[in-house]
């Protein structure tokens, strides 16, 4: 697979060209194979001098690649921009090709129906991606063989760690979660990042005190496969300076907030798909404000 797949990118922002980078690097495709498409023909150079893929400003002509059909078409472009996309690419998909739509809530169905072509994995990936450290959650329609399948999770354990669900809305949970969740942490580390400059750290010494923290700490709740809630206890002291800390955080109700902000990033998503997939209504409901957004202890 890693000789033949051809991959052809209808659109060319920062993600596709994260997940074009990403494909060389881990010889899920070459170089040869791959097009991207795109309105602006600098951007088409860019990726052409950095990477050596084929580009183009046509997505109908981005179908065919080194002498042949394309196995795997990328979708990732903006929600609004599908409808136009669909039109131009219907009638137009080779018959084998696999659908792999990164767009923000628009559903298989819009998509099927927009493309009359019936193999699609829909995925949510998030900027980690970028070095090969993503989370990408993913489903498939029915219509998509194992050996697409395959070619799908390669891709995807190519950008990171790949989650397969069963439920397409939970696409637009994930993209709430773990698709918009790097900008929850970059803004925490901005902001712990300014208190230590507060407190009278250079912002080189803040800078490198936070990401390490950060960085530590994921890997610690990795690797000790504790809850963690747990791990906070470790290093809440009675009367100590965690207790003072946590103690205004939830007095400012961070835990709150949060949830908030996870939910408004659901409803963002619903409603940017609903533009294209003629929804008007989200079925679930919002989070209780007492929410503190922790799962039950084992």
């Amino acid at each position: 697979m890693k000789e033949t797949l051809r991959l052809a990118f209808i659109g060319s922002g920062t993600m596709a060209e994260a997940m074009i980078r990403i494909a060389i690097k881990a010889e899920v495709a070459v170089p040869q194979r791959i097009v991207a498409s795109g309105p602006r023909e600098e951007r088409g150079q860019e990726l052409h001098t950095r990477y050596g893929v084929a580009t183009c400003t046509d997505n109908r002509q981005a179908l065919t690649v080194d002498g042949g059909d394309v196995d795997v078409i990328v979708l990732s472009v903006k929600p609004q921009v599908m409808p136009t996309v669909l039109n131009e690419l219907r009638g137009a998909i080779p018959p084998q090709a696999l659908i792999l739509s990164i767009v923000a809530g628009v559903n298989t169905k819009t998509i099927a129906q927009g493309l009359a072509h019936g193999a699609i994995v829909r995925a949510m990936p998030n900027t980690p991606a970028q070095i090969g450290q993503g989370m990408t959650v993913w489903m498939a329609t029915s219509a998509v063989s194992e050996q697409q399948r395959d070619q799908a999770r390669c891709i995807f354990q190519a950008m990171g760690e790949e989650c397969y669900v069963e439920d397409e809305a939970q696409l637009d949970m994930a993209t709430a979660v773990s698709g918009t969740g790097p900008t929850y942490v970059f803004l925490m580390m901005e902001a712990l990042t300014d208190a230590a400059v507060h407190l009278g750290f250079s912002r080189r010494v803040a800078v490198q005190l936070v990401t390490q923290t950060v960085l530590g700490s994921v890997l610690f709740a990795r690797q000790s496969g504790r809850h963690l809630a747990e791990l906070r206890n470790m290093v809440t002291s009675p009367g100590g300076t965690s207790a003072e800390a946590i103690y205004q955080l939830d007095k400012g109700g961070l835990r709150t907030v949060l949830s908030k902000a996870v939910w408004a990033a659901y409803q963002k998503s619903v409603r940017l798909g609903a533009v294209v997939n003629g929804a008007a209504s989200i079925s679930a409901s919002p989070p209780d404000e007492n929410h503190r957004g922790e799962e039950e202890r084992p």
